[in-house]
């Protein structure tokens, strides 16, 4: 299927002009936004995704989005899709800017923009991922809000692409494994499935929390590492063989990383047991 756009209210083309030119989303990276996994022309855990996207408002000193205009964006935006080419699998994406402002930072109160995306894809099995040369600033004020503030990651995974990854794996400023550009990260290591604390600068995840929770519910040993317990070193571990790597996110769901700074890895038993779990799951509880 192509690329169907809802902005402020109205369908549009993708090569028709939706934003002022002034949208501080677009001047200065002034807005939020989430990205939500579509099954069968429905998605997935929207109303987990809703209340980041407040969070995450919030946290950048923006009024909380009105969630009835962002839901009827969402349903605009998948009746057309559907009625196009039938239900999908893939994903919708809703932005939330400070809408339209000045050409500095200082923002119009009262003043908001919202658009809503979706298109067709298809998850890869496995990733290939990179370790970045930077690092996440856990102390940042943006920590952990997911902003379209997006250039530090754009960079990041450009250089995972040019040594023939998919991901690029940051560390924090402190030397702790902190998160992927665009995912959550799990280590294998000594019979548990461990992710970075929230206070490393990770992103709260939406698939993260749900492996947390239905992994616990499933019996797998699966938790939050201890403080220091997951150094950034760690992936040398991984590269050894010793441990295992996994990515999670909306994109991903559970994902197994198998080359890691271009050596070839194997995904971990509880790796893919977590895999197996969420994907019983997601399908079934679409608003867990």
């Amino acid at each position: 299927m192509s690329l169907v756009i809802w902005a402020e209210g109205r369908l549009v083309a993708p090569e028709e002009a939706a934003l002022s030119a002034v949208d501080h989303g677009i001047t200065v990276g002034d807005g939020v936004f989430e990205t939500c996994t579509v099954f069968d022309g429905q998605v997935f855990a929207l109303t987990r995704h809703l209340a980041r996207l407040r969070r995450s408002a919030t946290g950048l000193g923006l009024e909380a989005p009105d969630e009835e205009k962002v839901r009827n964006g969402a349903a605009a935006v998948l009746e057309a899709a559907v009625a196009a080419d039938g239900p999908f699998d893939g994903r919708l994406r809703i932005t939330v800017t400070a809408g339209v402002g000045p050409l500095g930072s200082m923002r119009v109160p009262g003043a908001q923009s919202v658009v809503v995306a979706a298109q067709d894809s298809v998850m890869a099995p496995e990733s290939s991922s990179a370790r970045s040369p930077w690092p996440r600033n856990e102390r940042s004020p943006i920590a952990g809000l997911k902003t379209t503030s997006y250039a530090e990651n754009v960079v990041a995974l450009a250089h995972a692409k040019a040594e023939g990854a998919d991901e690029s794996i940051l560390p924090n400023t402190v030397g702790d494994l902190c998160e992927g550009t665009g995912s959550n990260v799990f280590v294998e290591r000594g019979g548990e499935l461990l992710t970075p604390r929230l206070d490393s600068g990770a992103l709260a995840g939406i698939t993260r929390a749900l492996v947390l929770e239905w992994g616990a519910e499933a019996g797998l040993p699966v938790r939050e590492a201890r403080p220091g317990e997951l150094p950034f070193s760690v992936l040398d571990e991984v590269t050894a063989g010793a441990a295992h790597l996994a990515l999670t996110s909306s994109g991903r769901n559970v994902q197994p990383v198998t080359r890691l700074d271009g050596v070839e890895v194997a995904a971990g038993e509880l790796t893919l047991a977590a895999r197996d779990v969420f994907e019983n799951l997601c399908r079934e509880r679409l608003d867990p």
